[in-house]
């Protein structure tokens, strides 16, 4: 598969209201073709509510249906002050901010 590499340093204070839920989020990157952004951002909405308390099990939902639904080997981070530096397969990428301050960067990379 094809590579690309992506840095990302958390920060920003905008955000954008989510067409299907009052909860905010905002895509910062992301060359995922538009079925699946809005399918994996959609995803992300999901297990951030579901695991409020624990960005560990979210990742871990998120990364297991990533998994099941477009095949391995995804990889997630959710969480407040990170940065980050990966290599992904190209059109694999998402990189969003929930509710405000969490962020969640997923890629695939086998």
């Amino acid at each position: 598969p094809q590579l690309s590499a992506h840095k990302g340093i958390f920060g920003t204070t905008l955000f954008a209201s989510y067409q299907q839920t009052r909860v905010h989020i905002h895509s910062k990157y992301s060359d995922m073709n538009e079925e699946m952004r809005v399918e994996a951002m959609e995803l992300c909405v999901t297990a951030c509510e579901k695991h409020s308390s624990s960005n560990e099990a979210a990742a871990k939902l998120i990364k297991e249906t990533m998994d099941k639904k477009f095949g391995a080997a995804w990889h997630v981070v959710v969480g407040m002050g990170f940065g980050f530096e990966i290599n992904y397969e190209v059109k694999n990428i998402l990189y969003m901010f929930f509710g405000g301050n969490t962020a969640i960067c997923m890629w695939k990379c086998a």
